[in-house]
């Protein structure tokens, strides 16, 4: 704001005031903060995408030999087949040959022992009863074909037809035949499976002629079916059968045994035989891993409690080997669905991690859901137990947030939520825990990813309402020896603080402040760190005068800048020196700051922002050191070299001479600051040009400062940015003029220039829009006439256009009237009453009364 000391004379007062502690108006603290105070605004720091996916980034902290490895060898026998034995402990056999479905042999062959029934005849019924109601089920869902069961059939035909359907359901070996006899709930061979390793090919062929071979086929066709997209199961579930299943709870168990073990041989062991078949081609394999998940998933036997859950996984492990990243997920999907745990759970997610590693991956990885199978690890899985394995999970997560489709659904499945409930978890493992190192590089992890999703508006809501700045804060503190840890943290808030909602909810947690400062004196170095700390406090200290106090309340906060500023003005010194020494021309200068650069400019928005608090940007204006350093920049930089830095530079100064104090730095090295914005006010930045004036407005109280100006002929440049028709550019020159009249011995310039013309200009073309404006004018002009005699010797040929000006602008009807709405004229209305009328009425008057006649001049309508 320009002003100084009231000054007085007998008959007139110039408008040329200091500010003085009372209440101002409405009007007076807008006028404020448009010619004096104003916050700075800069980019948010980027950060370059990684050129490749990796666990952790290449600028990573973490030395290589103290992290997990991105890159590692997965192979069948990695995966443990002994984990994958089920529930009941029961050891599994392993699978030697290829399982093959094998039919009935003709009766001369010795080889196979037929079932013998039961010897006990209650039994037989009981099992009869129960294998009748069963078959009778799976005759209504097409299972066996009417031929095979007439509906008419009594129990007793049913059960004399059962081995001949259980015959043609065979496993491959002696081996398998005692698996299976070991998951039978009761001693009856003729449950079992028969199988003969020896059966010729046209054995098989003679028998597949016959009769018996029709059911064979009949299962085949069924099993091919499957393979149709559009074809859906009818097979029932297990929960469905035994609910119908009525009698004692040993029946029902020996039921849903037996509905279990033909599922298994009619679903699921026909689909193992297509993969096992490793000469097909890999198209063959993804589209039976596909059936195979839809099999299980119908006949509920995705999970621990599958019977036979071994002899699938150990099939599921041989396939990691084949070199294929779309057979390895499906693989990855199903192995994670039958809920593995160990050292098997923690290579499936390394299997995850190393498909979503390729970034080509991600279409295949959207359209086959993994990411809902990774949430779900993460979200019932032990954070301790399994810290590894939810590591390369996690970090398999990360690599899909990078992709906009999948990071969209993260979103809209609830990540955010289950992401912070795992930061909670982890906060609450204390240091001297074991598990907090490993803890550490899971972090990390989650924090890429949650920095990842702060690009999405609901993402956001969901930070905010789960309380993510508390949470962050204290992992924050935690790990504040942990430099990617912070680092993933302070660019989560550094995203997040640039919205309003989520920057008072920062600026309200007290204790971020100090983990600020904390964290800027222990990486002072690292400037990925300290640069988005600092936009971070740019940000709270914009808009909000409770973070300015207590930011600037916190124990060596000023002097955490201070020590910033001096470290990095020296690499910029050093890099420029470099840069010159080199022989570096301007016009191969870089176009984008350097990185010293860009910290400087986020350094010098916090002290531009903080000096808006009136108190504070008092005991700103006071620190010599401050100062100092401002005023530095402008030494040794030039617009061409860094714009933005320049000009940042100047309008801090340019608030911190806005307050007049005891001891005032800025006062101190008044004239230095003008000779150095002289080199500013001549270059080809208009933005520079106008922020040397306006500091110029503030300096211009000071008479030095005046006789400056006059010396270099600075006024000449402000006379001639009359004619920028630019507002404000108009406003900031008017500003330094309007101080210059206040000296006698000055005010004759403006006549010499063609000032008063160019004045008249402005308050035509901008008065009516800018009342602020025109009020400078008519001060300016008030204080040039103070020793008028005659009106045409002190306006020329102005003084009729400016009399029929000012009475046309005086006319409230006429300037208040066309073409507003209620709010704007009242807007208008305030400025024009308060700063506007009171001083063009006593120009008007002091012209009218000076000047003998008044002619017609015709004005331009407004």
């Amino acid at each position: 704001m320009q002003a100084s000391k009231n000054k007085t004379t007998k008959n007139a007062e110039p408008f040329y005031r200091l500010s003085v502690p009372k209440q101002k108006t409405s009007s007076e603290i807008i006028n404020e903060a448009r010619n004096a105070l104003r916050t700075l605004r800069t980019q948010r720091p980027f950060t370059p995408a990684e050129d490749q996916r990796k666990l952790f980034g290449s600028g990573s902290s973490r030395a290589p030999q103290n992290r997990p490895p991105s890159v590692f060898s997965l192979h069948a026998s990695s995966f443990d087949l002994a984990e994958s034995r089920p529930v009941s402990g029961v050891r599994l056999s392993p699978l030697d040959h290829k399982p093959i479905l094998v039919t009935f042999a003709k009766d001369e062959d010795s080889s196979i022992s037929l079932p013998k029934p039961p010897a006990d005849a209650p039994e037989v019924r009981k099992v009869s009863s129960a294998r009748a109601r069963l078959l009778r089920r799976t005759s209504q869902v097409n299972f066996l074909s009417a031929k095979m069961i007439p509906p008419d059939q009594s129990e007793e035909n049913l059960d004399s037809e059962e081995p001949a359907m259980m015959n043609n359901l065979c496993r491959s070996n002696n081996n398998c035949l005692a698996e299976q006899r070991s998951y039978t709930p009761f001693n009856d061979e003729s449950r079992q499976l028969l199988c003969n390793e020896h059966i010729s090919r046209s054995e098989r062929e003679d028998f597949l002629k016959g009769t018996e071979g029709k059911f064979f086929f009949q299962l085949r066709r069924e099993s091919d079916e499957m393979k149709k997209p559009d074809t859906s199961s009818s097979w029932p579930r297990s929960t469905g059968w035994k609910r119908r299943v009525t009698g004692s709870e040993d029946e029902t168990r020996i039921n849903e045994l037996e509905e279990e073990e033909i599922f298994w041989h009619v679903k699921i062991l026909p689909i193992l035989h297509e993969l096992e078949k490793v000469e097909d081609n890999v198209e063959n394999l993804c589209l039976a891993c596909t059936k195979l998940y839809q099999a299980l998933n119908e006949g509920n036997m995705l999970g621990k409690r599958f019977k036979r859950r071994s002899v699938l996984l150990k099939t599921l492990y041989k396939l990691v080997d084949v070199d294929s990243d779309p057979l390895c997920l499906k693989l990855a999907k199903i192995i994670l669905a039958m809920k593995v745990d160990g050292k098997n759970l923690l290579h499936v997610c390394k299997l995850a991690f190393k498909i979503c590693r390729n970034e080509k991956n991600d279409y295949i990885i959207q359209n086959d859901r993994l990411l809902d199978c990774l949430l779900e690890v993460l979200r019932t899985e032990d954070l301790q137990k399994n810290n590894e394995a939810l590591l390369y999970c996690m970090g398999a997560i990360k690599f899909m947030s990078g992709n906009a489709v999948l990071l969209n659904e993260m979103a809209n499945k609830g990540a955010v939520e289950m992401f912070l409930q795992l930061v909670k978890q982890i906060n609450n493992i204390k240091e001297n825990d074991t598990h907090f190192s490993n803890l550490g590089h899971l972090l990390v992890q989650l924090t890429a990813s949650l920095r990842n999703l702060a690009d999405l508006p609901p993402a956001r809501r969901q930070l905010l309402c789960n309380g993510a700045v508390s949470e962050l804060c204290v992992a924050l503190e935690q790990r504040m020896n942990d430099k990617d840890v912070c680092t993933y943290i302070v660019r989560i808030f550094s995203k997040l603080s640039s919205y309003n909602d989520f920057c008072g909810a920062l600026a309200d947690c007290s204790r971020c402040y100090i983990l600020f400062l904390a964290l800027l004196n222990k990486h002072q170095n690292q400037q990925d760190l300290v640069i988005r700390i600092i936009f971070i406090l740019g940000n709270l200290t914009a808009k909000n005068n409770q973070a300015r106090e207590q930011f600037f309340k916190e124990k060596g906060s000023v002097n955490t800048l201070i020590s910033l500023f001096q470290t990095y003005r020296e690499l910029d010194l050093n890099a420029q020196k470099c840069y010159h020494e080199r022989g570096g021309e301007e016009k191969s200068h870089p176009k984008h700051p350097s990185e010293a650069e860009d910290v400087l400019i986020k350094l010098i928005r916090v002290l531009a922002n903080l000096s808006i608090h009136p108190s504070i940007g008092a005991a700103l204006a006071a620190a010599h050191r401050v100062v100092e350093l401002l005023v530095t920049v402008l030494e040794y930089k030039s617009v061409d070299d860094c714009e933005e830095l320049v000009i940042s530079a100047a309008t801090t100064i340019n608030n911190l001479s806005y307050y007049e104090v005891k001891s005032s730095a800025v006062q101190d090295k008044k004239l230095h600051i003008a000779e150095m914005l002289l080199k500013l006010l001549m270059s080809n930045s208009m933005d520079g040009v106008v922020e040397a004036v306006r500091v110029f407005g503030n300096l211009s109280r000071y008479h030095e400062i005046c006789d400056f100006i006059i010396q270099k002929k600075i006024h000449k440049f402000m006379i001639a940015l009359l004619d920028a028709k630019n507002q404000d550019v108009c406003f900031s020159a008017c500003g330094v003029l309007l101080n210059l009249t206040v000296d006698k011995n000055k005010r004759t310039f403006l006549m010499e220039e063609g000032g008063i013309g160019k004045l008249v200009d402005c308050l035509q073309d901008f008065g009516p829009a800018d009342w602020q404006l025109a009020c400078l004018i008519c001060k300016t002009l008030w204080n040039y006439s103070e020793d008028i005699t005659s009106a045409a010797s002190y306006f020329g040929e102005d003084t009729d256009t400016l009399l029929v000006l000012l009475t046309s602008l005086l006319d409230e009807e006429l300037v208040l009237g066309y073409s507003l709405n209620r709010d704007s004229r009242d807007y208008h209305r305030l400025y024009w009453e308060r700063e506007f009328k009171p001083v063009a009425e006593k120009l008007l008057d002091r012209i009218e009364s000076h000047h003998s006649f008044l002619p017609t001049v015709t004005i331009t309508p407004f």
